[in-house]
């Protein structure tokens, strides 16, 4: 592509029909918000600038989104807004754009509410404008109520767009509607948006217009015509909402399937975020992967897990309804480790080759070396666990003192007894042993075994107390 590409995307509709506080690019699709799917998009175009129109909430918006990643072998796209206010039409919105842009490229223009068109789709529309011609992309719909229609000449041409509203009985027939999507040089596009006018059944300002000046002033209007409605599909409600969300769900079940994953049932799949998978992965159903997940080669999840900034290693077993909650910390899994059922595993959990967390286990911000157990109904916080520790039921590093956090250390081939309290900071040295029961307020030597607990009383011929009849 030898032009450069200037993304306008207009955000800066209401959205009365999502009836909520929240600006409607902001609702949340696969985990980002609307707008953020049709910026990220525009980053894999190699944009040079996207120009976000904005106006219902325009703070919220702008404060909402953020730049695309840059793609390799290209700079950053440069991410900028402006405001329509007020909203006198989409041609208005556009004309809001203008002063930032280049008269030396191609202007793109998408809808901050229509997240799932494709970048190759964007790519072939903007080869069919090849920084000369005015290019619309275009779909035959069954029903194409509330979309403007594609006029064409008798020789096939583009001629207009006419909206709903001021589309005559013939015109209504027409099936084929514009998507709301185009590619113009900005140089042709800066003129045309200042010839328009709002002499129309809504009193606004048309972007759609622009097609009756290219083709009156002799410039070559072409359609990229698609089939794959979704790509065009806005959301205007909740409905639309979470329709929209499943066939984005289903897309990306497809392509992970195409991968070589196993899914047990692809409907019944929710990444929101970005899930990475190697070979022979296998994921059962009802699953959420949020923020970015890292599945190595062979893992196996298990039902009705939740998994966020997780990183599992190679033939790791991640049983039903474990839950891990990586943040910006991170969450990391070792090769071949056994996790869940009913599994918590919190920021900086970070789990060695091999290594056992049992039900209803909680481990935060703590390392565990390979082979080290905590197989159920226990916590670790804040502590460093060595190779082939065996942590008991009920135990747990009491790591907080009411005013800071404190480590704990329990050093290699150690065994925690049940129902223990290690009282942090404190390490148990290596080989050492806590009996059942113990509170461990202080270091241990390699080896010892410790016990701290109250002596046993048995009292005979003890009575228990009776309720006195009234």
């Amino acid at each position: 592509m030898s032009f450069p590409v200037d993304v306008v995307v207009m955000a800066a509709g209401k959205g009365t029909r999502m009836k909520s506080q929240r600006p409607k690019v902001l609702h949340r699709l696969g985990g980002r918000a609307l707008a953020q799917h049709v910026i990220d998009t525009a980053g894999r175009l190699s944009a040079r600038s996207v120009v976000v129109i904005t106006g219902h909430g325009a703070e919220q918006v702008e404060a909402g989104l953020h730049a695309p990643t840059a793609t390799a072998g290209h700079g950053a796209t440069q991410l900028k807004y402006v405001r329509q206010e007020p909203q006198l039409g989409t041609g208005h919105a556009v004309q809001q754009a203008v002063p930032v842009l280049s008269d030396d490229g191609v202007t793109l223009v998408l809808s901050g509410d229509v997240p799932l068109t494709r970048a190759d789709t964007l790519q072939t529309l903007l080869d069919r404008c090849a920084g000369e011609c005015l290019a619309l992309l275009t779909l035959d719909m069954p029903d194409p109520t509330g979309y403007g229609r594609i006029v064409r000449g008798p020789d096939g041409a583009v001629q207009a767009i006419v909206e709903q509203k001021d589309a005559s009985e013939a015109q209504r027939s027409i099936g084929e509607i514009y998507s709301g999507i185009m590619a113009v040089p900005t140089r042709a596009l800066r003129g045309w948006l200042a010839r328009l006018d709002n002499r129309n059944a809504q009193g606004e300002y048309y972007l759609t217009d622009v097609v009756k000046f290219a083709v009156a002033d002799g410039l070559s209007v072409r359609a990229h015509r698609i089939t794959d409605a979704v790509q065009v599909a806005g959301v205007n409600s909740p409905v639309q909402l979470a329709e929209l969300e499943r066939a984005y769900q289903r897309r990306l079940a497809h392509a992970l399937m195409e991968q070589g994953v196993r899914l047990a049932d692809p409907a019944r799949l929710d990444v929101r975020g970005e899930l990475v998978c190697g070979q022979d992965v296998e994921i059962d159903v009802n699953c959420v992967f949020e923020g970015r997940v890292v599945l190595g080669d062979g893992a196996r999840i298990g039902p009705n897990c939740v998994l966020a900034n997780t990183e599992i290693g190679a033939g790791a077993l991640i049983q039903a309804f474990t839950h891990t909650q990586g943040e910006a910390a991170g969450v990391l899994i070792g090769p071949r480790a056994e996790i869940g059922p009913f599994a918590r595993l919190r920021p900086g959990a970070r789990l060695g080759p091999e290594v056992h967390i049992g039900n209803f286990v909680e481990v935060k911000n703590s390392t565990l070396a390979a082979g080290a157990k905590a197989n159920h109904l226990a916590y670790l916080g804040d502590a460093d666990v060595g190779e082939r520790v065996n942590y008991g039921a009920g135990s747990i590093t009491a790591n907080y003192d009411g005013a800071y956090k404190h480590r704990t250390v329990i050093e290699a081939d150690v065994h925690v007894g049940s129902n223990c309290v290690l009282v942090a900071p404190v390490t148990i040295g290596a080989g050492g042993t806590v009996g059942g029961g113990s509170t461990i307020t202080r270091s241990t030597e390699p080896g010892v075994l410790s016990v701290a607990r109250g002596k046993q009383v048995s009292i005979a011929d003890w009575q228990r107390p009776v309720k006195k009849k009234p």
